[in-house]
Formats: structure tokens, C-alpha cells, sequence
């Protein structure tokens, strides 16, 4: 083989291996957009779902004006998006949601916190 034929050989082989690695990198990053905006959606229901038993009327199974007694319903405090934990007070709800996937930090996972109060659902991503 001639010198041209082989730096072509090698050209080619360095171009493959710097779009694979991209493409890994892409992935990875829509694995961790995918996994932060399915931790928010599940937050957002499971807000939803604290806002409907504040509002409903104690005789009727719900908490009467208050988040008092309200727990994340069986099978969904852990999900495939990730896990969720409340912290219950009469006036408001946190639900703080920890994803699967590795964060932007590097280092921890997915995490959001949604409070929750009798009229609004604010969600922060922490990371």
C-alpha cells in the first residue's frame, strides 16, 4: 500500500472514532434531559393529586383545607423516572424528586423540588 492509502485509512478511522464519541455524548445528554423532564411531570401530578385531597372535604376522604395526613399514593413514590419524597404541613407540600440518571454536577442524580400550596405547583430542578 502506498503512504496516501494509509493516512486516508487513518484519516477515516480518527473521523469514525470523533463521531462516535459525539454521538455518546449526545446521547447521554438527552438520557439526563429525558429523566429531568419525566421527574417534573411526575412531580406536577403527584401535585395535582395533593391539591385534589386539600380541596376535597374530610367527609369525603380528603383533608378539608388542609395537606394534613397526605401521602404519595402506593406505587408512585418510586417510579421509573425516580423516587419522591413529601414533607406534609397543613398549608403546603414539598415533594422533592430524585431522577436515575446522572445530573448536570456530574456527580449526583436528577433531582427537582415541587412546592405545592392550596392554588399553585412551582417546580425548581436543583440539579
Amino acid at each position: 500500500m502506498g503512504q496516501q492509502q494509509l493516512l486516508l485509512i487513518v484519516l477515516g478511522v480518527i473521523v469514525v472514532g470523533i463521531a462516535v464519541v459525539v454521538g455518546i455524548n449526545l446521547f447521554n445528554a438527552n438520557a439526563v434531559s429525558a429523566n429531568r423532564d419525566g421527574v417534573i411531570s411526575d412531580l406536577n401530578n403527584l401535585g395535582a393529586m395533593a391539591q385534589q385531597f386539600y380541596k376535597k372535604p374530610t367527609s369525603m376522604g380528603g383533608g378539608g383545607n388542609k395537606f394534613t395526613n397526605w401521602t404519595i399514593p402506593t406505587g408512585l413514590d418510586s417510579t421509573a423516572n425516580g423516587s419522591y419524597t413529601p414533607t406534609v404541613s397543613a398549608t403546603s407540600v414539598s415533594i422533592v424528586g430524585t431522577g436515575t440518571e446522572t445530573g448536570t454536577d456530574g456527580t449526583s442524580k436528577v433531582k427537582a423540588t415541587a412546592t405545592v400550596t392550596a392554588n399553585t405547583i412551582s417546580v425548581t430542578v436543583n440539579n
